[in-house]
């Protein structure tokens, strides 16, 4: 979710929780909740792959 149109890239792989509208964009993208996401990235870090997957194993009773 970029700030800057240049950097498309590097922001579509890493998760920031410092900004409302990015927690709010990954939430509903992951589909889960804020907390749920400030969870994942704690256990995992900001990787969006790392928090896809740790999502994965959690399945759907997340």
């Amino acid at each position: 979710m970029p700030d800057d149109a240049s950097k498309t890239g590097d922001d579509r792989n890493f998760i920031s929780l410092k900004q409302y509208h990015e927690v709010r964009d990954w939430s509903k993208s992951l589909g889960c909740t804020a907390h749920q996401l400030r969870t994942a990235v704690k256990a995992v870090g900001n990787s969006a792959h790392a928090v896809r997957k740790y999502f994965s194993i959690l399945g759907p009773q997340r």
